[in-house]
């Protein structure tokens, strides 16, 4: 009698939700910096063990830059969404004051993870900074580019210098992060917003 040919063993379906497994590790190091975060803290808040973790997301480092990976997609829909308005002007306004909104906002982990994940990195995590390096500069070209558009459509005058406003606008962005990480109330934020407004040519 012919025996078939039995099908490989299929492996074992993860017994966690690997989104939420990510939502909670990127809590834990907003809250902590990636430094200060332990496999233990990570473990504890995805509700998963060792040998699952690495299965699924690598060292402590790859699913660190998967968090990022996450947390600055969302970021950037909201730069697009932003610079994509009519007005340069109005586009900036909105994000400076969302991102105000989002630093301030009582639900999650004060100021910014990817500015508190750069400002916590040791020497050994170079990978880290250099994506987070790249995702600050990505921001400010992409500004640039907007700003530019603006003096090409007469919205912003002849003698502007779309560099150094955009150059301007994301280290503001920047000290907004760090003065939400500090505690800086909402109102605290929208005023520095406002302030910063008015450098607008």
């Amino acid at each position: 009698m012919k025996v078939g040919k039995t099908s490989a063993p299929m492996g074992r379906p993860r017994a966690f939700d690997v989104d939420k497994a990510l939502g909670r590790a990127m809590e834990v190091f907003w809250r902590q910096g990636y430094e200060a975060t332990s496999l233990t803290d990570l473990t504890e808040a995805m509700e998963i063990n060792r040998p699952s973790l690495y299965a699924a997301f690598g060292n402590k480092e790859e699913l660190f830059v998967k968090v990022l990976d996450r947390y600055l997609g969302e970021a950037g829909e909201l730069i697009a969404g932003a610079l994509a308005m009519p007005s340069a002007r109005e586009g900036m306004a909105f994000l400076l004051q969302k991102t105000a909104e989002r630093l301030g906002d009582p639900r999650t982990p004060p100021g910014c993870l990817a500015v508190h994940g750069a400002l916590s990195c040791g020497k050994g995590d170079e990978a880290i900074r250099r994506k987070l390096a790249g995702a600050c500069a990505g921001r400010e070209a992409l500004l640039r580019q907007r700003f530019e558009r603006a003096r090409r459509e007469g919205e912003l005058p002849a003698a502007a210098d779309p560099a150094a406003l955009a150059g301007y606008f994301n280290t503001f962005l920047t000290g907004l992060a760090v003065e939400g990480a500090q505690g800086a109330s909402r109102a605290a934020l929208r005023r520095a917003v406002q302030q910063a407004m008015l450098a607008w040519p």
